[in-house]
């Protein structure tokens, strides 16, 4: 039997959210840093990304990563981050998946009960600590990339909807953040639909009124996520919320989100209503969490940034040698409305 491309995957998930993890089967990849290998695979080797999450392979909620050498003489792996309609300089939950796999499997060496590693992902280097009992990994704790605030309190005018109060901000991925009790959520899971629905409305009316671009790196993409973010609490002294990412075309993220918990973290700092060295506890749609710090202060261009930091852990879910018949009549998938709202 002929095959026309063999994957090796690892599948996994950081608190809910999938993140599968392609190990063998891409070769080289050009290109002296990840985002220059994120770059080349996206202008010339999308089928990969396309084989992978789109149906009949994939589905929406699916979230994939290449593992790849580094050329960075402190990293000790790299990986670009593949998603439904995008590839992101940064995820979070990605990332733990890749730390996760990388250790349990033998690809990199596990040291008990502690083990350090230092990740190149697109958006730069990713410091990781993951804690280790039994050859499990049983917390990844990983040091983004500055986060920052683009926009605050900006209004939105929103076809059908109407005038929308968000900020921006940038985590990794930029997000329009919009608070959910102004429309009286809650963000419980049978709210997903709607929340999807609407959060989609408001991303793309923002996307046409707002104009941002990265201070360092131009080439990284814009507005591209929705962060519905619910009220602050505290329990047991420590800084608690709720919140759930939209992810393009048109589905909740399982996990707290990492990019999306980096830039709740800078927004709250620009607000006053968190310091460095303090605990904030990020819980997701699922009801899952992310414990989350400012790791430190810095800046980025003109904007004041914080560092974040954010632990979490992630599971491997199954083994698989994903496969293109060279008679299959979709070598690139497919997607249909009914589940991702829109063609892409």
């Amino acid at each position: 039997m002929r095959f026309d491309r063999m994957l090796q995957v690892v599948d996994a998930h950081a608190e809910g959210e999938s993140g599968r993890v392609i190990v063998g089967g891409v070769g080289q990849v050009p290109g002296e840093t990840m985002f220059d290998k994120r770059v080349f695979l996206e202008e010339n080797r999308d089928e990969i990304r396309k084989l992978v999450l789109f149906e009949p392979r994939g589905a929406v909620w699916h979230n994939a990563n290449i593992i790849l050498p580094s050329n960075h003489p402190e990293a000790d792996m790299g990986y670009v981050i593949l998603e439904t309609t995008e590839y992101p300089a940064m995820s979070g939950s990605n990332t733990m998946c890749v730390a996760t796999v990388l250790l349990e499997t033998g690809i990199l060496p596990i040291v008990e009960p502690v083990t350090e590693l230092t990740l190149e992902s697109p958006a730069g280097l990713i410091r990781v600590r993951c804690q280790v009992k039994d050859g499990k990994v049983t917390s990844v704790r990983l040091v983004n990339q500055p986060a920052f605030v683009y926009h605050r309190d900006l209004t939105i005018d929103v076809p059908g909807i109407g005038q929308v109060r968000a900020d921006i901000v940038y985590g990794g991925m930029t997000f329009v953040m919009v608070d959910a009790e102004d429309f009286g959520y809650t963000l419980d899971p049978s709210e997903a639909r709607v929340l999807t629905e609407v959060g989609e409305r408001i991303k793309t009316a923002a996307i046409e009124q707002v104009e941002v671009e990265h201070p360092v790196n131009p080439a990284i993409p814009g507005i591209t996520n929705l962060e519905w973010t619910g009220p602050l609490r505290r329990e047991d002294g420590v800084l608690t919320a709720r919140n759930t990412v939209v992810v393009s075309p048109g589905r909740c993220d399982r996990s707290p989100c990492g990019t999306g918990t980096s830039a709740r973290l800078a927004l709250l700092h620009a607000q006053g209503l968190i310091e460095p060295g303090e605990t904030f506890v990020h819980e997701s749609i699922t009801s899952s969490r992310f414990t989350c710090e400012i790791d430190d202060l810095t800046s980025v261009g003109a904007y004041d940034a914080v560092v974040p930091a954010i632990a979490g852990q992630a599971w491997i879910s199954g083994f698989s040698q994903l496969v293109l018949d060279h008679t299959d009549p979709y070598p690139t998938g497919f997607t249909v409305a009914d589940t991702w709202m829109s063609t892409v």
